[in-house]
């Protein structure tokens, strides 16, 4: 059983691992597990960069840096869910923050904090990416796996949610620069939803979990059996060449994301 950190409120528990790239290896609602287990599992953040950064490569003004490519033949996902964080001196039973600071293969110095805050019915999150030298283009986003099915003998999960568009994919798995109609799944897909995120996950009859955030980008991949992920995060899979977000040392990143249940039937 993995060991870290547990913040509890209400029936709520959570277990955050910061020396494994600060992951949430467990949330329990009244004891019944949401998220599949694992090593690779979970809930992960992606930060520098969320999803596959094309070819490892990306560009900062006229610099243009290599990333290690573990999605050959791309590089996916940024480098803090293979990090050990370090744990805020601040916190209470159900409040806890960690961070790490960006180092090599990220090419400039910085920053990442993620925040949890446990109530009873919503976990709220925030991550925060700061400057400590030059500028450079970021991204920071969460990469839940919800459980398909909770083993009690009810119906798998059903995601529901209304976005503006899909972005369409490549052969490459990377947008392609248009926008499309949304489509019925199965996806590996990323969606716009301009007023926010707003996405949930409903197991019939027992639970439903909405995922929030005022972020305007969400991926959804359900392409597994035993999961389904709904990924909110700052810009879309290539972001940090087509759509950077400058982060600077007085203007850094910010985003935030709250998971709120409620018991069905």
């Amino acid at each position: 059983m993995t060991t870290g950190k547990k913040l509890t409120a209400g029936d709520a528990e959570l277990t955050v691992v910061p020396q494994d790239g600060c992951r949430i290896a467990s949330l329990t609602v009244g004891g019944t597990e949401l998220l599949r287990q694992g090593d690779r599992y979970g809930s992960f953040t992606m930060v520098p960069w969320c999803g596959r950064t094309e070819n490892g490569r990306f560009r900062n003004g006229g610099e243009v840096h290599q990333l290690p490519v573990d999605a050959a033949p791309h590089a996916i996902h940024g480098t803090g869910r293979h990090t050990t964080w370090r744990e805020a001196p601040v916190g209470t039973d159900a409040s806890a923050a960690f961070y790490f600071d960006l180092a090599d293969p990220w090419p400039y110095p910085g920053r990442v904090t993620q925040s949890f805050e446990l109530a009873e019915g919503e976990l709220r999150m925030t991550l925060l990416v700061e400057a400590s030298g030059d500028s450079f283009p970021a991204q920071a986003g969460w990469h839940p796996w919800f459980l398909r099915n909770l083993g009690q003998g009810g119906r798998d999960a059903e995601v529901d949610f209304s976005p503006a568009w899909q972005e369409e994919r490549g052969d490459d798995h990377l947008p392609t620069g248009l926008r499309i109609d949304p489509k019925p799944g199965p996806w590996d897909d990323c969606f716009g939803m301009p007023d926010g995120v707003d996405v949930s996950v409903t197991w019939p009859g027992e639970l439903r979990v909405r995922v929030t955030s005022p972020a305007e980008w969400v991926v959804v991949y359900d392409e597994q059996p035993e999961a389904v992920c709904v990924e909110p995060q700052s810009g879309p899979p290539n972001g940090l060449n087509t759509l950077p977000r400058l982060v600077t040392p007085i203007d850094p990143l910010e985003i935030t994301t709250v998971w709120s249940w409620e018991r069905l039937g």
